[in-house]
């Protein structure tokens, strides 16, 4: 291969890189304490490792709720349906 050949291959290669850089906003060190803080107030005790993902998706789970997370799509489905066969 040329120089310049190798050289358009890397290029190719790098592209994806460069535009998937910076792709989401950062977080500032205020809003990881201010989530920590929430976390906490919730339940989760950062210095207890024995259930480590069970405490932490719980105190996410109970802050959510607290938040009033619309983030799904539709609403919650409390009863059971039927289909039709």
């Amino acid at each position: 291969m040329t120089l310049l050949s190798k050289a358009v291959a890397v290029a190719i290669i790098a592209i994806p890189a460069f535009s998937y850089a910076q792709s989401t906003p950062n977080v500032t060190r205020a809003q990881v304490r201010t989530e920590l803080a929430q976390l906490e107030k919730a339940g989760y005790n950062p210095n207890v490792d024995e259930e480590y993902p069970r405490d932490v998706q719980r105190a996410e789970a109970i802050v959510a709720a607290q938040k009033g997370d619309v983030s799904g799509y539709g609403s919650d489905l409390a009863g059971t349906t039927q289909s039709r066969q």
